[in-house]
Formats: C-alpha cells, structure tokens, sequence
C-alpha cells in the first residue's frame, strides 16, 4: 500500500521530535513551491524537506525554489516515499524502527477514522 504525504510526514515529525528537533510546516506566501516543513535537527542542523508520496515528482517550480536553496548552502531533502523517509532518518541518526512502526500506525489510525466518517455519512443518507 502506498502511503500518503501526510502519513510520512507523521512518522518523520515524530522521530525529529523523539530527538529533541522540531519539525515545523512552511509556508511562504507569495512564494509559490518552497519545500513542505523545516526540520531542525539538534547540533542546528537545519533542512528544507519536500515530501512527496512513493513515485510522485516535484514540479517545476518546487524544483526551482530547492535548487535556489541548495544555491545558498541551504540542506535541501526531497523525500519521496517511506524508505527514502527512512533511509533519510537513518542518515540522520534517527530510528528506523520507530519511523515504520509510526507510519504504519498513522495510517491504520487515517483509514480508522476515515472508515467512521463514511459510515456516519451513509447512515445519515
């Protein structure tokens, strides 16, 4: 099953977090295509993270605003499903075992919660 954009940024947020980091959403009005969120590892590491989901690709202006950070020394990840979510992490020093558990329990609990609304819609049909 191919999980969603938000399942892994789920997982990711969690495991930053679990290292003492921050994992902030971004958002730059007028400035169409910057990276998904910031993670601020321990250390002040700092990274722009564009997430997409497994086979997904950026568009041409995301692509543009990653290249003008990379230009300014900026660390840039574009991650694209759950094992690049985890090999990102374990690059990283974070835990693989906890990110696919996370993800895999983020899912579960979406399509849970997902189910209920459809069937509170239906029964109200």
């Amino acid at each position: 099953m191919k999980r969603r954009e938000r399942d892994i940024e789920s997982g990711l947020r969690r495991q930053v977090e679990k290292k003492g980091g921050k994992f902030m959403k971004f958002t730059s009005p007028g400035n169409d295509g910057v990276p998904d969120r910031i993670a601020v590892l321990p250390g002040g590491r700092v990274w722009f993270v564009e997430l997409k989901r497994e086979g997904e690709k950026p568009t041409a202006i995301q692509k543009w605003q990653m290249e003008q950070l990379r230009k300014m020394g900026c660390n840039v990840a574009l991650i694209a499903g759950k094992q690049e979510a985890i090999d990102w992490c374990i690059a990283r020093g974070l835990d693989r075992e906890q990110l696919e558990y996370e993800v895999a329990e983020y899912a579960e609990e979406m399509a849970r919660i997902e189910a209920g609304e459809a069937e509170a819609r239906s029964a109200r049909e």
